[in-house]
């Protein structure tokens, strides 16, 4: 997946928005709480996992790595190089996305809802 084709596929996702939080090359992927990290300049997006999985798919794909300035061991970082799977891609989006709306207060829940 290239950097448009996550855009819109986190873009496609309820209630969520993006923002340029940090600086002007870094895309934020937010469902109230931030779910994904799009790094414009350097082609990487970084995103929650499981750390029993992040283990596992840093193993398989040398293109995952410890989250870069996040937390490592519920962050994975990964090169956009083409070595890991569009499939793949978006299932690591989807268990980010699904991780953070599962750890939302019950008011932030509605909040979700209403949007």
């Amino acid at each position: 997946m290239n950097v448009e084709e996550i855009r819109d596929y986190c873009l496609s996702k309820e209630g969520v928005t993006e923002s340029f939080p940090f600086d002007e090359t870094t895309l934020v992927f937010k469902v109230i709480k931030m779910f994904c990290l799009l790094g414009l300049d350097d082609s990487r997006i970084s995103l929650k996992n499981d750390p029993e999985k992040n283990i596992e798919l840093r193993a398989h794909y040398s293109a995952i790595i410890p989250g870069y300035h996040l937390n490592k061991q519920h962050w994975n970082t990964i090169e956009l190089n083409g070595t890991v799977p569009g499939d793949l891609m978006k299932e690591m989006i989807d268990e980010s996305y699904d991780l953070i709306v599962k750890s939302l207060t019950k008011k932030q829940k509605e909040e979700l809802s209403k949007l």
